[in-house]
């Protein structure tokens, strides 16, 4: 292996809206000027690209460019979750695997808070009044005292914990380790004790990583026993959710209503019926995008740089494997 040090931006960067890959290339170039960066932009570039390269930045890793990886040793994925890579190859292989897990939190909570406030101040009823030329006041309820239930205390959580408890909300969750103290939250659960989450609920936000033990979590039955004017909202992944449960008891009234920026086939087919349903929010997975995710991408990577040419394995922010 070649003493310097070789990253390449996989091709599914190139062209993306979520990020510039040109935006990421200067903002990784502006920390770490020493490092050879190479950004591919198609699937052959990267297939060659990769021969030589001992770092790759993205969140996608196909068994064929593996293959032809001759130096490769670490992976820095570019998104929170990791579940679009398959974890058993990469241990197979030794390949290091770290996550983005943070770059995302700020624009997501500010998300989840619109999502909030556009139900309880209803602000789509105001729209819809501009639309029809209609002046009728009406009252809007408030967030403070409301109860937030969120599923998974990660980055993304607690950011959301600490802008909801700044407007008065009470914040309530699951985290595996459910002795710690954050900031914002009033009560901690561990996972097997969801349900005292889901019962206080007046919004529920899922935000932990898809895994086997997380797909479907969130089923008919975690969904009678949410309050029937809670709002479920989901920027997880579309399968922790369980869809058509869901979309039952949004038809049904069983609960108020969902705000959805994941789904469990992307983009949404036309013909599902969460499009028809006015009780539900739709958008198109773009809550962790912001102008300043390539920025905050490449601080995480450079950390996690500087500790990955210093053998520091210990120091590696986010390390999956």
């Amino acid at each position: 292996m070649s003493n310097e040090r070789t990253a390449l931006v996989h091709h599914s960067v190139w062209g993306t809206h979520w990020m510039p890959a040109d935006d990421l290339r200067a903002a990784i170039e502006d920390r770490l000027p020493a490092l050879q960066l190479e950004v591919a932009r198609t699937p052959s570039e990267s297939l060659s690209l990769i021969e030589d390269a001992e770092i790759l930045l993205s969140s996608f890793a196909e068994p064929s460019l593996l293959d032809a990886a001759d130096d490769l040793a670490w992976i820095q994925a570019l998104s929170a979750g990791v579940d679009t890579l398959e974890l058993d190859d990469l241990r197979e292989r030794g390949l290091l695997l770290t996550s983005a897990a943070g770059a995302h939190a700020q624009p997501i909570a500010e998300q989840v808070l619109g999502y909030m406030l556009t139900f309880e101040r209803r602000l789509d009823d105001a729209m819809a009044m501009r639309e029809g030329g209609s002046w009728e006041r009406f009252t809007g309820g408030e967030l403070a005292g409301k109860t937030l239930g969120v599923v998974g205390l990660g980055e993304i959580g607690c950011r959301t914990a600490t802008v909801a408890d700044a407007i008065g909300m009470d914040v309530v969750g699951t985290k595996r380790d459910a002795d710690v103290e954050i900031e914002g939250v009033d009560r901690i659960y561990p996972p097997e004790k969801l349900e005292s989450v889901l019962v206080d609920a007046d919004y529920l936000l899922v935000a932990c990583p898809l895994t086997e033990e997380t797909r479907g979590l969130i089923g008919r039955t975690e969904l009678g026993v949410l309050p029937d004017d809670a709002v479920v909202m989901n920027v997880a992944r579309g399968e922790v959710v369980d869809e058509a449960a869901l979309t039952t008891a949004l038809q049904q009234r069983a609960i108020r209503g969902a705000a959805l920026d994941v789904f469990g086939e992307e983009p949404l087919p036309a013909d599902s019926p969460l499009w028809d349903l006015s009780n539900v929010i739709l958008t198109p997975h773009n809550a962790g995008v912001s102008p300043q995710l390539p920025e905050r991408t490449a601080d995480i990577f450079a950390g996690n740089y500087e500790a990955y040419v210093a053998s520091d394995l210990d120091g590696l922010q986010n390390r999956i494997l």
